[in-house]
């Protein structure tokens, strides 16, 4: 053969190794970063679980430094491990899930005289013991859901329908008539779902008869206020935003037609969401942010965005407004690159902090983790990777994680929520999460992170 004709393909053979080379190994690194990264975050959970155990065993969560726990009531309700559990199982951390299973079922007990606030214990509490079920496949969880859901079920009895704030586990009596969007619609996951699992269609009646009744009060922009009275049906605040006491309002629609199906659900959820777009999202010269607003008029109120407004970024990719996603993940990740963790506020027009602190709020993680499942941009896999870092980094102490208490410093504070079990850890986990441990497409997750699994 001529020697020419035997260059040539030796030449060709050379470059078209080399492009394969060239295309294989950012995928190695990949795979290599999803292993050591997944690895890292289990040690992250399992320093912190281990601080729990340690300090504040049967208590509802730590104070690491300290050296002690602490409950929210007068007595526990097991906050951590509840609330921890889903991501046990989802990381595969046996051990701990069985420690975690013998305390539950051993010392968990509502028979309790004492007032809860029903939105955090529904998100927290029922959630976590549904999707514990979901997950183990265990009834005793279920059991306990139930239980949990019958004696919360007095806050429905408002002359309006909208449920009450406070509930006494023991007697029922209902108290807290000024309530909000949040608290009052982000239920419609968690007693869907005992719906659907126990047969009893009451639960998810009730629920959706508040969001329903909420809905027709809406502002003329479509958009929610931010304090009503459950009693009269009249605002107290007409301020609207996708803040904190309203944002898992907005969530639970859309979430609640993902998984249910309901039609309702759909309608607000797309009424809403437009009216979100045209009268609270804002261009300004520092990026893409969501602004508040008057619920009547539209009028700008506030120029203010923080930590819970993250999560319409993952809102919005189940959406599928990737668009508005990314632009969103932008000013997200430049406001958490401000200081090395996010502001819990800031003002957008000039970046100045208004709030300093970082509770070890998971939004930011979870619009960008969307984004990666969504899109498969590298970009937001490395985005991942930092943000993670930056927790890291900074909440780690001798013998666990805590929060920030402003992030100007640094300066740490003695606590450490249980949603850093439930959310915070899960999303940055699920950046690395080996394919066969999740599958985000046949769940929906709850506002604090629970999967419950679409019917198939």
């Amino acid at each position: 053969m001529n020697k020419n004709i035997i260059s040539f393909f030796l030449i060709v053979c050379l470059v078209m190794s080399a492009s394969l080379l060239a295309g294989q190994a950012p995928d190695d690194k990949m795979a290599a970063d999803k292993a050591a990264y997944a690895v890292r975050v289990r040690t992250v959970f399992l320093k912190a679980w281990q601080s729990y155990k340690t300090y504040a065993w049967g208590m509802d969560a730590a104070n690491p430094i300290a050296k002690k726990g602490h409950n929210w009531y007068a007595q526990s309700l097991l906050m951590t491990p509840v609330d921890a559990y889903s991501t046990m199982c989802i990381m595969g951390l046996a051990k701990e899930k069985e420690e975690a299973k013998q305390l539950i079922f051993e010392k968990l007990d509502f028979n309790k005289d004492f007032e809860v606030q029903q939105f955090e214990i529904t998100i927290r509490m029922l959630g976590g013991l549904l999707s514990s079920y979901q997950l183990d496949g265990d009834k005793r969880f279920l059991d306990l859901a139930t239980d949990l859901g019958n004696r919360m079920l007095p806050v429905f009895n408002s002359p309006t329908g909208m449920p009450y704030r406070m509930v006494n586990l023991k007697t029922g009596k209902a108290s807290g008539k000024l309530s909000n969007p949040a608290e009052i619609g982000t239920m419609l996951l968690e007693y869907g779902m005992l719906s659907r699992l126990t047969g009893n269609p009451a639960y998810y009646q009730k629920c959706k008869k508040g969001v329903v009744a909420l809905y027709a009060l809406r502002g003329k922009t479509g958009l929610m206020g931010s304090q009503i009275d459950v009693e009269t049906g009249e605002w107290v605040d007409r301020q609207a935003h996708i803040s904190g006491g309203i944002d898992s309002f907005y969530e639970y629609l859309l979430k609640g037609w993902l998984l249910f199906g309901d039609p309702d659900l759909k309608r607000m959820w797309e009424t809403s969401r437009d009216s979100i777009n045209k009268f609270l999202s804002d261009d300004a010269s520092t990026g893409f942010w969501y602004g508040w607003a008057d619920m009547n008029s539209g009028k700008r109120t506030l120029t203010e965005f923080g930590a819970l407004d993250c999560f319409f970024g993952a809102v919005l990719c189940l959406d599928g407004d990737l668009v508005r996603a990314a632009k969103l993940d932008k000013s997200i990740l430049k406001m958490w690159n401000l200081y090395g963790l996010e502001p819990e506020v800031i003002n957008y027009t000039n970046m100045k902090v208004v709030s300093p602190s970082y509770i070890v709020r998971p939004e930011a993680i979870e619009t960008t983790y969307y984004l990666w499942h969504y899109t498969k941009d590298p970009q937001y896999f490395e985005a991942g990777k930092h943000l993670f870092e930056s927790i890291e980094k900074y909440c780690q102490t001798d013998n666990g994680y805590v929060e920030i208490k402003d992030v100007r410093s640094m300066e740490k504070k003695d606590e450490l929520e249980s949603f850093f079990f439930a959310e915070t850890m899960k999303y940055c986990y699920l950046f690395f999460a080996p394919d066969e441990a999740f599958n985000l497409d046949k769940v929906v997750l709850n506002t604090e992170a629970h999967p419950f699994f679409r019917e198939k």
